[in-house]
């Protein structure tokens, strides 16, 4: 039995072994760079002390890419669970609440659906863990109580949040810091702000569940990243890119008067690093030679391995990304050159591999790069950049449409719907099982005026089967409500 510890696995031969050894199984991939990892890793080892009769199983995600191809694991930490020798449940990011939840159900001590009991996280659990699973908890309880609806937040925490938000004229909370986005949106923000020339504050919302849980629920936005100028929501990405196209963001910013700078400087609130700066610590030769190595493709890829032979997971998801994008790239085996491995850390500021870049400039590691994928950003920029021929509406509406068997276009995102009629669409697919892709059309203006003309159908949500319009909200809940749903969306 596990005993209460959790175990490294080396191989997928000893993966095979446990899981089909009878006793539920979790296991959490992970990566020795990642600090969300680090932190879910707490939990994991506490979670072990409390369920021994199950195995607890710690994967090295970029050090085992057989096990975490087999396991489709694309950003860590990521968490796969077995009952029976099958795969019963995953769970992929920093979620202590939900790692309690499926950690109990799969050891069989609750009913799917309660709540994990903050007690039976074990008193060994650090009080930090604790009091972060008990806020998630509590906050479960009561929205099920009260029908769905958030429960507010407190005083002390309201307080903290606004001296946040006023810490600086202009405030981003966002994933990761400026010279680390650990998001393509973020980065995104980051860049505009650069653009305009203007100071900014930066908290990193995944240090700290609680300011990103409260602050959700404070600016009734449900996503990150968020802008504020002089303590007023401006938006998210979408509306960050819209304001800049356009010049309103400038000038908002010259209204509150805000200041600008030729060199912008950036001050952090939270746990991150100070000011953007390039560093010294390199030779100038090494200096050049990375620079002509980064610039010497449109699309230069610095990976483990080669592209018909990647040595990592997480090498491999970017390589089939690029591919899948038809993307011609050049790439570089960081393992074949120490010196360069070390060197390219210093010079992008960006700690692991793989680093892709596009006309010399940094886009991201293979999470940044799969969120670009899924959100359309990546195709745009390799569009904007030239890398890509520019496709006409009509185009990359039919490529859109049939990206997915089943394909809904809506407002928002399925764990984050921005209205009504798409979450009860959402609501429905999942009830039935079905499998489907998404598209926000608030994030892409062009595509939610050109997917009216194209369907000849006014209203979002809009759901398509095999390229072929279904219909929108009350149709497909018409069909679930006839029994006709899955049928018709498996003919």
């Amino acid at each position: 039995m596990g005993g209460g510890s959790v175990k490294d696995v080396q191989s997928k031969k000893e993966l095979h072994e446990v899981v089909h050894g009878g006793a539920p199984v979790a296991v959490h991939f992970w990566a020795s760079w990642c600090e969300a990892s680090k932190h879910m890793d707490q939990l994991f080892s506490h979670l072990s002390t409390d369920f021994p009769h199950a195995h607890f199983l710690r994967v090295e995600a970029e050090e085992q890419p057989e096990i975490s191809e087999a396991y489709s694991v694309s950003a860590v930490p990521f968490f796969v669970f077995f009952k029976d020798g099958k795969t019963f449940d995953t769970l992929e990011g920093a979620d202590p609440s939900s790692l309690a939840n499926k950690v109990a159900k799969v050891a069989g001590s609750i009913h799917p659906g309660e709540a994990a009991s903050p007690a039976s996280l074990g008193m060994a659990a650090g009080a930090a863990v604790l009091e972060t699973v008990k806020e998630l908890a509590k906050e479960n309880d009561s929205s099920k109580a009260k029908g769905q609806v958030q429960p507010g937040l407190g005083a002390p925490l309201e307080k903290r949040l606004q001296q946040l938000i006023d810490s600086n004229p202009v405030m981003l909370f966002m994933k990761g810091t400026p010279e680390e986005p650990k998001c393509g949106f973020s980065q995104k923000v980051v860049d505009i702000l650069k653009k305009e020339k203007v100071k900014f504050g930066t908290f990193d919302i995944l240090s700290d569940m609680e300011v990103r849980d409260g602050l959700k629920k404070f600016s009734n936005w449900p996503t990150y990243p968020q802008l504020y100028c002089k303590g007023e929501l401006l938006g998210g990405c979408d509306i960050a890119i819209a304001m800049h196209e356009s010049g309103e963001l400038q000038q908002v910013f010259k209204d509150h008067g805000v200041d600008t700078t030729d060199e912008t400087k950036v001050t952090e609130s939270g746990n991150a690093k100070g000011g953007i700066s390039k560093s010294t610590d390199l030779s100038t030769n090494l200096t050049s030679r990375l620079e002509s190595l980064v610039n010497s493709s449109p699309v230069m890829l610095f990976m483990k391995g080669k592209p018909e032979e990647p040595k990592c997971g997480f090498s491999r998801k970017v390589v089939d990304i690029l591919q899948q994008e038809n993307v011609n790239f050049e790439s570089f085996d960081i393992l074949s050159d120490e010196e360069v491995r070390q060197g390219l850390k210093v010079y992008s500021n960006w700690s692991s591999y793989p680093q892709l870049y596009i006309k010399g400039e940094l886009i991201g590691g293979s999470d940044i790069v799969l969120e670009m994928q899924k959100s359309g950003e990546l195709k745009k920029t390799l569009h904007e950049k030239g890398i890509l021929p520019k496709e006409n509406l009509q185009d990359r509406l039919k490529k859109l449409v049939a990206s997915s068997p089943v394909m809904l276009f809506m407002k928002g995102t399925p764990d984050a719907p921005r209205c009504g009629f798409s979450s009860k669409v959402v609501g429905a697919l999942r009830d039935e099982g079905v499998s489907f892709g998404s598209f926000d059309i608030l994030s892409d203006e062009e595509v939610r005026q050109g997917l009216k003309t194209f369907s000849n159908w006014p209203t979002f949500p809009q759901l398509y089967y095999k390229g072929e319009l279904i219909g929108g909200s009350d149709i497909v809940m018409e069909l679930r409500n006839n029994g006709e749903l899955k049928s018709t969306l498996s003919e």
